[in-house]
Order: C-alpha cells, then structure tokens, then sequence
C-alpha cells in the first residue's frame, strides 16, 4: 500500500504568501477608532457639563448651549485672535525644530563642543516657564518677540537633545559602509544623517506640540494683550465662566488640526516604511 501524498495547496486568498492574500487596513481601522473614541468622550463631555450645570451657579459651570453660543461669537467676533495664537506657535515651533536640530546636530558632530553645547541644553531645561516668561517681559518691548523667546526657549531643548542621541544611535556598521565610498561632509549630512533624524524630528514635534500650545496660551496670558491667552484671561477677569470654555475648546480644536497636519507629514515622508505589526 502506498503512503497517501500530501494534498496540494492551490494559491488563494488563504495561501499564506499567495499574492492574493489581504492585508487588513490597519491605519484605517486605528483612525476610525480614534475617531469613535473621541465622540464617545466628548458626548461624555457633554453630558457631564449638562447634569453639572443644573447643580451649580452659571459662573461654576454654565450650561452646554451657553458654551457654544460663546464660542460661536468668539470666532466671529474674535477669528483674528485665534490665528494669531496658531501663527505664533507655527513659526515658533519651526524655528526652534531649525535651531535644535543645528545645536543637536554640533553636539553629536563636534566633539569638543558637547560638553558645553550640552551643558547649556540642560540648564536650560531647568529654567521654568515662567522664569523665561517674566525675564521676556522685562526685556523686550515688542509683544512678538516676547512670545517667540519664550517658546524658543522652552522647545529648542527638546529638539537638541533628540537630534543628539538620534545621530548617536546610527549604527557604527552603516557608517562604516557609507564612508568607503569617500564622500564629502556635505554628502554624509544629505544622505545619511538628514534622512536618520526626520523621525526623530517628527517624533519630537508629535510630543509637545500640545505642550507648547499650552505654553503659547500661557504665553500670551502673562506677556502680552492679544491672542486666545488673553482673551482668555479677559473672560476670567469678567467671571465669564463660558467664554473662558469656550476658548478652551477652540484651542483644543487647533491642537488636533495641528496634529492631524503633523501626523499627514509623518506619512509623506515616512510613507517608505514598512509598518510593523507585533504579534
């Protein structure tokens, strides 16, 4: 009697390395989780503003329908206010992702000016914000450029050090190989040091872009009379319970346009990577 032969698999969708095999969406399941996650806690929001509001006097909490018109008014009324804020995190956070990646960069690259470039870095971490807020207004006149120090100040760390381990996590291997073909300087920044660290930068600009939105509002309370900051702090001096939340959630909004845009420019210039599923 011959031994039965193994049943032969034709390629399908089942055939594990078949071409014709599917490959969920994973990035479009993850957003339309997000996105039910979200509208889920902001109707518990809103429930929670409601059944407050009935127990508590107006300047406490007022009611969810008194929020939104106070919000609707303030973009009408207001619109400029808020692209000020936003221009002014915009360029702010660019110009501190430009020079940090530049002090990062000389840190990791020039031996001889870590040491200080570094502990400069840290000192700096050190500082509070509010230090660099009140040292802002006692030397600059101009309101921008209040604004703009204090948040080069508070982000350009983040992005120095972040530039820094990531060019010191290149592998010794790669380099290695890179230079046996003799580039120039310029060659090794442009193909190998620039490509490593644009998700190192982007990872950096996904972690405290909420923080220096706080910072920027913060920013503009203490230092200067124009901005969602202020307007802020004008509802909190007249009582104005819902102008003060409806400014909050306006500056909420901006923050999650902002981190959608970043997120969008993640996958442009990352889009090239294979995405890792871990079982």
């Amino acid at each position: 009697m011959e031994p039965s032969q193994p049943k032969a698999v034709s390629p399908g969708k089942d055939a594990p390395g078949s071409s014709g095999s599917t490959v969920p969406d994973r990035g479009g399941n993850l957003i339309a989780r997000e996105l039910f996650a979200n509208a889920v806690v902001i109707i518990a929001l809103i429930v929670a503003m409601e059944i407050w509001s009935r127990h508590v006097p107006p300047f406490i909490m007022p009611p969810p329908q008194r929020t939104l018109q106070a919000m609707i008014e303030a973009i009408q009324n207001d619109y400029w206010h808020i692209g000020l804020t936003v221009s002014r995190l915009l360029i702010a956070t660019l110009a501190a992702l430009v020079i940090g990646t530049l002090i990062g960069a000389t840190m990791a690259l020039v031996r001889p000016l870590e040491p200080y470039l570094r502990s400069i870095v840290v000192i700096d971490t050190g500082v509070p914000a509010l230090s660099w807020m009140l040292f802002a207004i006692f030397w600059f006149e101009n309101a921008e450029t209040r604004v703009f120090f204090i948040l080069i100040m508070i982000l350009v760390p983040f992005y120095a050090l972040n530039v820094f381990d990531g060019i010191r996590a290149l592998s010794k291997d790669l380099v290695e190989m890179v230079e046996t073909f003799r580039p120039s300087r310029w060659q090794v920044m442009r193909l190998l040091i620039g490509p490593h660290i644009v998700p190192y930068l982007l990872m950096t600009t996904k972690s405290i872009i909420g923080y220096a939105t706080r910072m920027t509002v913060f920013a503009e309370l203490v230092s200067v009379s124009t901005g969602m900051g202020a307007k802020m702090g004008a509802a909190q001096s007249t009582f104005a319970m819902d102008g003060v939340l409806a400014w909050t959630v306006i500056l909420v909004f901006a923050n999650l346009v902002i981190q959608g845009l970043v997120i969008g420019l993640e996958k442009l210039l990352l889009g090239y990577r294979p995405e890792v599923a871990v079982r």
